[in-house]
């Protein structure tokens, strides 16, 4: 299975928030070699800001360590289908551009996109034939 992950599933994550045990279960099948995760550079900068900002540099840089250890592809680069895709959705959800781009990648990988924002993504879940997996 292929799975991409937004950036509030590695905040909750290393926050320890509700649904952590649900991301850290799928990080023990991508280790077991039954999944495969994915996240775009741009939800992973989501993820280092927003320690940054609660943390400081200092503890930011020190999770962000912890994070490249764990078994996440991190695709740093946006080819044609994704940047396709990407506009697409920001033009016809008006959703925030990171997860624009985490959404396009699922599409891509034809992967489930694992998220908890229910508010930015029922309307999309809808209407789209992309594959979520709510960890709330």
């Amino acid at each position: 299975m292929t799975y991409i992950l937004d950036a509030c599933a590695l905040i909750a994550l290393f926050k320890r928030e509700q649904g952590a045990e649900k991301i850290r279960a799928l990080l023990d099948e991508a280790l077991a070699g039954q999944a495969v995760l994915y996240m775009s550079i741009i939800n992973l900068i989501e993820v280092h800001y927003s320690f940054y900002r609660a943390l400081g540099q200092e503890k930011s840089s020190l999770i962000l360590e912890q994070v490249y250890a764990i078994p996440v592809n991190f695709i740093d680069t946006i080819d044609t289908i994704v940047f396709s895709e990407a506009s697409r959705l920001k033009a016809q959800y008006a959703i925030p551009l990171g997860d624009a781009i985490g959404l396009a990648t699922a599409i891509k990988m034809k992967g489930s996109f694992v998220t908890a924002d229910h508010s930015d993504f029922d309307e999309i879940e809808k209407a789209e034939s992309i594959p979520f997996f709510w960890f709330r």
